[in-house]
């Protein structure tokens, strides 16, 4: 115990440090080349969509996965599902929520995830946004029929968290980023699951599912092996697998939505899982939405300094050094092609980089053009609170790194215009 809080220490002293010394200002922006979209690794030009999803977009999603997120070592699907707790009258009788335990077995070692779900009341099959939380499923909704996280989370003194536990203390806590009563109100589901379920975020490896593939011997993840967030991705892939059973969800309008690095989690589960309708990515930054090689705000080396587990160990060979990095996180965006997908960004949050998350969703569109759509066609971001809609959408609200109701407004009708139709 002693050894993990000094860890945490030097990681909260290592972010301190390297939100002082980031760079904020554009004129220092590092003179920088993208890597091609439209060109294959052997020279060959990419001019219709048939070739992009032949020939490029495989090359692309591999090497995302050996040189960032880190590849699956192994399927693993749930074993058991548990039904905890349902109500028929939820949401002021509006809505059906539901509480439901997936089991995962492996190598003697079992994980559960708590998922809770809140459906509108209707006859036919509903969209759902589906997103991981960060403190426990208890925050969501101010609903005390939630059962609250067992599972590690950060600390938060405001919610009550301490030791890394939740109470009731936190219960709707982060209610105001989820406006279950709106989604409900629009015809739209809600379902989510604490990140911690799948693996808590904390420099280790020896919890959550990663040790239930390790090899004899083995203790962490080899090199080109997943980190945290790749197995948040993977837990969402997971809750996807029980969606498609659930006869009152429509699982084919099913939107992946995340915010901050579970907002980097969404843009990767959605490129890496082609069942996602679209991808709804919120304040993002570095290792999301961002382009790297701006070296503007968060960069791969702070990144990895202060959070070394998000993502894979050949990763760590890109700190401060951008320039060799074989691709850049306009071609992430572009591998959710044609689905749609929604950058968000906050004025106040700099260190995300809100002019690098614009600038992948515009070199991004060259690729959505392949398919006949409409994405952002201008490299000037648009003013504040003025969103762009398309099938690649985006807008830079006023205020600080945070999921506002000004967000969630404009997530609904992107989902109202793109998915639902």
């Amino acid at each position: 115990m002693k050894a993990l809080i000094i860890s945490l220490i030097l990681v909260f002293l290592s972010f301190i440090l390297f939100s002082q010394e980031a760079n904020y200002d554009e004129s220092e922006v590092p003179d920088y080349k993208l890597p091609q979209l439209l060109v294959s690794k052997s020279g060959k030009e990419i001019k219709t969509k048939n070739q992009w999803l032949k020939d490029r977009r495989a090359e692309i999603l591999i090497d995302f996965q050996e040189e960032m997120f880190g590849r699956v070592p192994g399927e693993l699907k749930f074993s058991g599902i548990g039904l905890m707790e349902e109500n028929n009258s939820a949401v002021n009788g509006k809505a059906v929520r539901r509480q439901i335990r997936l089991f995962f077995n492996r190598n003697e070692k079992e994980i559960y995830i708590d998922v809770l779900m809140y459906l509108p009341k209707t006859p036919k099959p509903v969209p759902v946004f589906l997103g991981l939380n960060f403190l426990g499923n208890q925050t969501v909704y101010n609903d005390p029929e939630i059962y609250i996280t067992n599972s590690y989370i950060i600390n938060n003194s405001e919610l009550g968290i301490t030791e890394h536990k939740a109470t009731g203390q936190s219960r709707g806590g982060k209610a105001y980023r989820w406006g279950v009563e709106k989604l409900i109100n629009s015809g739209i589901g809600l379902v989510t699951a604490c990140c911690g379920d799948i693996d808590p975020d904390r420099d280790d490896f020896i919890d959550g599912v990663h040790p239930m593939f390790y090899k004899e011997g083995q203790t962490e993840p080899l090199p080109d092996e997943w980190g945290t967030i790749a197995a948040w991705a993977w837990g969402l892939s997971r809750i996807m697998d029980y969606l498609e059973t659930v006869k009152e969800v429509d699982s084919e309008k099913i939107v992946v939505l995340g915010h901050s690095r579970l907002g980097k989690t969404a843009l990767w589960a959605g490129a890496a899982d082609q069942r996602f309708a679209a991808v709804i990515s919120n304040d993002s930054g570095c290792g999301g939405a961002a382009l790297s090689k701006r070296a503007f705000g968060e960069t791969i080396g702070s990144i990895n300094q202060a959070f070394p587990h998000w993502f894979c160990g050949n990763f760590k060979k890109y700190g401060n050094n951008e320039a060799e990095l074989p691709f850049d996180q306009h071609m992430l965006i572009a591998l959710i092609a044609p689905r749609p997908v929604y950058i968000a960004s906050a004025f106040d949050d700099q260190w995300a980089d809100p002019k690098g998350e614009y600038l992948s969703g515009y070199y991004a569109t060259e690729v959505y053009r392949l398919f006949g759509l409409k994405g952002l066609e201008s490299p000037d971001p648009p003013q504040i609170n003025s969103p762009i809609m398309g099938s690649v959408s985006y807008h830079i609200r006023e205020g600080e790194h945070d999921l506002k109701e000004f967000d969630l407004d404009q997530y609904i009708k992107f989902v109202e215009l793109f998915v639902i139709k």
